[in-house]
């Protein structure tokens, strides 16, 4: 079986029209799912880009392996110590290394690996191609160099080929002639101007007062998008900045199938679509960015064409729970390999066919690198714990029903103490599984004793610099409680 895994940054579900947004964002997208089998809550263990990718391609949690941030000691693998032999374990256990013990030819075109310092990333990969943009890439610099790899070697048998697109992460700095494609489409109604009154007395990196992050320069790069978002206007320009960054990925995406197709190889190549993380526009006054463990920041797109398994089952919808750290397991069963014994995911192939099977019955989240937060996710709920806020007004505990408050605005915490104790329980049995298997403890503690996580650290330059401008702003009484507390909470989310 030939595999082409396409894995977009930033990409959040909701915004592909082929899981229900308005707008028309992402057709050569949606006729793969038309062909495949979509799944609806298939969240990133550990966000953002960094622990997530290491967890897909570790197979493991960020609790365990140590990654949780984008700096400090918690940006880099825990040593395997005295009992690393020759190779080392996580070498020789990565997805591509057990791809490639099952007889598969496995390549990686990404500067994902050099932008992050994240080198596990492309262990067991026989073939790397860094296109040397450090991530800033638009998806006319990605396309080529996939499309000459399967000019090369599409029509061989048995290979697994990464392809990272960029679009639609921030600065949206597509070319200007592709256009806008929804200038004259609505925004979607739940973001009003009550709200951004809200958040612009508020604060925060990447907030609606800071869009581009700790002050209101966009970056010089960008052909759309906003700095500010006072209006819903504003609100507009911005969305239609990073809709537009889809649509461009997708645009590109089309090229490649359509080079499967020219190849004849498209009706024996399994296409597997997905993301590192997605992102917050507005949810939680968190503005083009990824930087909590919630329903917006974790949740990402699974869908999966593959023949004689998807066969059948064309438009199929699994609402099952799934970690990505459980993909590999399900690569390995469809193609009759083996898992490596410390991986932590588990198969999910039978959701692919007429069968179920390889749901969790509640997830754990974590991101490390913008927040310390770790959230449960089951039946409806979404419960959030945060340990450091992220320099936001975040309480310490946050409950959302999504079924009827999928943009996490109104927190129940206070209201629902049965369904928090519920949360707080089931992450609680969590901690306790995974703490014996955790190889130098739990990784939060030592983000916290760093400062922070790196992006709103206390301890860096950035920290006073931030201070001020809220005071320069008129926001003296925000800057009065991060000068107090920290990046923790200020409240705990609990007063009636």
């Amino acid at each position: 079986m030939r595999i082409l895994y396409i894995d977009i940054d930033s990409l959040r579900p909701d915004h592909l029209s082929c899981y229900g947004y308005h707008r028309n964002t992402s057709p050569n997208i949606d006729a793969i799912a038309s062909e495949g089998v979509r799944f609806t809550n298939y969240y990133a263990s550990d966000t953002p880009c960094l622990p997530s990718r290491t967890a897909l391609f570790t197979g493991q949690f960020g609790i365990r392996t140590g990654v949780v941030n984008h700096g400090g000691l918690y940006a880099d693998m825990a040593p395997q110590g005295s009992g690393r032999a020759f190779r080392s374990r996580l070498a020789q256990g990565t997805l591509a290394s057990a791809l490639r013990q099952a007889g598969y030819h496995t390549a990686s075109i990404s500067p994902f690996p050099n932008r992050h310092t994240a080198y596990q990333v492309w262990y067991g990969f026989s073939e790397t191609y860094d296109t040397g943009g450090n991530g800033l890439e638009n998806a006319d610099e990605m396309y080529p160099p996939a499309k000459r790899w399967l000019e090369a070697n599409g029509r061989n048998d048995n290979w697994f080929l990464h392809v990272n697109f960029w679009d639609p992460h921030t600065p949206y700095d597509h070319p200007e002639d592709f256009g806008n494609p929804f200038a004259d489409d609505p925004m979607d109604p739940w973001i009003t101007q009550d709200l951004i009154d809200r958040q612009n007395a508020s604060y925060g990196p990447h907030s609606a007062t800071e869009v581009p992050g700790l002050d209101e320069r966009l970056s010089p790069v960008s052909t759309m998008g906003v700095s500010r978002i006072k209006t819903r206007a504003d609100a507009k320009a911005h969305m239609d900045g990073y809709d537009t960054g889809i649509r461009y990925a997708d645009h590109y995406i089309g090229k490649l199938i359509q080079d499967l197709k020219d190849l004849g190889i498209y009706e024996e190549t399994a296409i597997v679509i997905s993301a590192d993380h997605g992102e917050n526009h507005g949810e939680l006054n968190v503005w083009g960015d990824h930087q909590l463990a919630d329903h917006i920041t974790n949740r990402v797109p699974l869908i999966v064409r593959w023949p004689g398994v998807t066969n059948g089952q064309e438009g199929t919808v699994r609402n099952q729970f799934n970690y990505n750290v459980d993909l590999p397991a399900t690569l390995m069963d469809l193609v009759d390999g083996e898992c490596p014994d410390f991986w932590q995911g588990q198969s999910f192939a039978g959701a692919l066919g007429a069968d179920s099977g390889g749901e969790r019955p509640y997830l754990v989240l974590s991101n490390g690198a913008w927040s310390c937060q770790r959230s449960v996710r089951w039946d409806d709920w979404l419960l959030i714990r945060t340990y450091h806020t992220g320099l936001k007004d975040l309480p310490a505990y946050m409950l959302f029903n999504l079924a009827d408050d999928p943009h996490e605005q109104d927190n129940l915490a206070a209201a629902r103490p049965d369904i928090l104790g519920a949360g707080l329980l089931r992450l609680d049995q969590w901690m306790g599984d995974q703490m014996g298997t955790s190889e130098r403890g739990d990784p939060f503690w030592g983000v916290m004793a760093e400062g922070g996580p790196h992006h709103a650290n206390t301890n860096h330059p950035y920290w006073p610099e931030y201070l001020e401008r809220l005071r320069a702003t008129g926001r003296e009484g925000h800057a009065d409680n991060l000068a107090q507390y920290g990046g923790r909470p200020i409240h705990s989310g609990l007063e009636m």
